[in-house]
């Protein structure tokens, strides 16, 4: 296991984590099974506590770009640091290159903004993603002006092994448009069923503007739980390769080159001001 950082400021979860799952688990949750991105029955919850953490958090995202208006998900991984998939921040056949702006509003709950929105125009991927939108590179950062993390917290990241995470049970919060327009955080969570060196996938419902937010475990240590992310959600059942037989969707994973990527993009943020 490599770790990277700390979950900060996460007073509250008593309160609003009680819904959170850690361990593992043989079977799902759920039996159902669908031919969608909600796997099934939506399991999906509305998170209404999102000024508390882990909600707080995870941001809403009404992305521009060349070729329109898009929503999206992400999360504090820094003062200053929001990780996303790559496709929120530049997808060439969908956006039409980078977006040229992102309102980033964290713990939004429909018309409710407990902590403000703000505009941001700074943003980063890797060579994988914008030379050939490899999925399992499908990770971005967006650099804040401010250390807004500093009040809302962020969570921890995780490089874990094969056996650490089949087999897991994970939580995946985001705001989907269908639900609300991008506006509401929903969440959901049952377990992963497959690993491969660069992806994870689960059971977890989510649908279209999800994307980028965390797939997270909740890991104990003593009394209290925090959320650790493996994997940054980007896909539903159709981003499933043929080899993996099973309808889920899926994260690109968690490595230790992805622990050290998101470091360098923290260490930029922190040296920038």
């Amino acid at each position: 296991m490599v770790l990277a950082g700390s979950p900060k400021a996460l007073t509250g979860m008593g309160v609003s984590g009680g819904r959170l799952v850690a361990g593992k688990q043989q079977r799902p949750l759920s039996e159902n099974r669908g031919l969608e991105t909600v796997i099934g029955v939506d399991e999906r919850t509305q998170i209404l506590e999102t000024d508390k953490a882990p909600w707080r958090m995870v941001c809403a995202l009404d992305i521009e770009a060349p070729w329109g208006g898009f929503v999206g998900s992400a999360w504090f991984a820094g003062p200053r640091t929001l990780i996303t998939a790559g496709h929120c921040v530049f997808d060439r056949s969908q956006m039409g290159g980078w977006a040229t702006k992102i309102t980033v509003t964290p713990g939004r709950s429909g018309g409710t903004t407990p902590f403000g929105s703000f505009v941001v125009t700074r943003f980063s991927t890797v060579d994988q993603w914008t030379d050939s939108q490899n999925p399992d590179y499908d990770i971005s950062a967006i650099h804040l002006d401010e250390a807004y993390g500093d009040e809302l917290g962020w969570f921890a990241i995780g490089a874990l092994t094969d056996t650490e995470l089949q087999d897991q049970l994970v939580n995946v919060s985001g705001y989907p448009f269908e639900r609300g327009g991008g506006t509401q955080q929903w969440w959901a969570r049952n377990r992963i069923r497959a690993v491969e060196p660069r992806r994870i996938f689960y059971d977890v419902d989510t649908s279209g503007g999800q994307s980028g937010g965390p797939t997270y475990m909740i890991e104990a240590n003593g009394t209290s739980a925090a959320p650790l992310v493996v994997g940054i959600h980007a896909y539903g059942t159709g981003g499933t390769p043929n080899s993996i037989p099973l309808l889920v969707n899926s994260a690109p994973r968690i490595t230790p080159e992805v622990v050290e990527q998101i470091g360098r993009w923290i260490e930029q943020d922190s040296g920038s001001h």
